[in-house]
């Protein structure tokens, strides 16, 4: 019976643990980040991969770090045949890289040599690519440079969001990790090193970057919007000089569309249940979900019932 090692911390990392047992392949040991503090009461709240271990009695261990304690406690451990991560959030040492007989594979969500690193989901939206997907990797000590076993392409179109690029690739990616595993435990052959050419990184999100930038195209401005939801979410501040007003605002949808007027950018054109359109410095938006902070997320037709934005500029 083959000895898998899984090591991953969330719901993208649970797919395909899930998938890994659904079809026989249950890992006899899973790696997941130590148990964290979530929402407003600060609860500890264990990893949706631990939670699925738990489920399946799947011993788990949450080291905060691959110390000598960890190496040891490892080490110890008969030596698996392969080691799969999947979104695990720490890095790997090069004697866990080789720990496993057929060493340390990785799902990783883009395609590789482009979008290393820690958002590739969100970064390929916000750039504006056309196609991304899955790879599945050999690991190396260095930022996922490891030759690659397989591939597999997703589209983007300009309505993507990262919640759902997530969840096709999620799945993507566990029906690919399924069809490889069979000829990375073989070792009949060896993974494709990457290209050197067209590498980038995709750093972390942070809620900064979140914040829109009127003074952007319409273009830009929508795909940030697309890239950031679920999150952080993009927002903006507006204000109505002539009633002093202030409001903030979270916006969860947009088009980008025409315009030539020279209005000052950040000032809202019109409002409709079809959308409130915002003057971009290159064209406008037509925002169609959105939610003022500490109150719901709604459709512009439910937000604008008894709310109107006019006269408000937002920076």
């Amino acid at each position: 019976m083959t000895r898998i090692v899984f090591a991953g911390t969330p719901e993208f990392a649970a797919t395909h643990l899930q998938a890994l047992i659904e079809h026989g392949h249950q890992p006899s040991l899973v790696l997941t980040q130590p148990d964290r503090s979530a929402g407003r009461g600060k609860k500890l709240s264990q990893s949706p991969v631990k939670t699925l271990a738990a489920t399946h009695q799947i011993p788990v261990l949450q080291p905060e770090k691959f110390d000598g304690k960890a190496q040891q406690t490892l080490l110890a451990l008969p030596s698996p045949d392969i080691f799969v991560v999947v979104a695990y959030g720490l890095l790997l040492p090069q004697w866990l890289l080789d720990w496993a007989r057929c060493g340390a594979i990785n799902v990783h969500a883009s395609l590789l040599p482009r979008w290393r690193g820690a958002a590739p989901i969100q970064r390929a939206i916000a750039a504006g690519d056309s196609m991304t997907g899955v790879a599945i990797m050999q690991m190396q000590t260095g930022l996922d440079t490891g030759p690659v076993w397989a591939q597999t392409q997703v589209p983007i179109t300009p309505q993507t969001t990262a919640g759902a690029l997530h969840d096709t690739l999620q799945a993507a990616g566990s029906k690919l990790l399924l069809a490889t595993l069979p000829r990375m435990l073989a070792q009949t052959d060896v993974p494709t090193p990457q290209s050197e050419i067209g590498v980038t990184y995709a750093k972390k999100l942070t809620k900064q970057e979140a914040q829109i930038n009127w003074q952007q195209d319409a273009v830009t401005i929508c795909r940030k919007i697309n890239a950031f939801n679920p999150v952080p979410v993009s927002h903006c501040h507006g204000k109505n000089f002539a009633s002093a007003r202030e409001i903030a605002l979270r916006i969860f949808a947009a088009q980008a569309i025409e315009d030539e007027t020279t209005t000052a950018v950040g000032t809202i054109l019109c409002e409709s249940p079809e959308g409130i359109v915002i003057k971009c410095h290159h064209g406008a938006i037509r925002v169609t979900e959105l939610q003022e902070i500490g109150k719901k997320r709604l459709s512009v037709k439910e937000f604008l019932n008894g709310k109107s934005l006019a006269g408000f500029v937002f920076s």
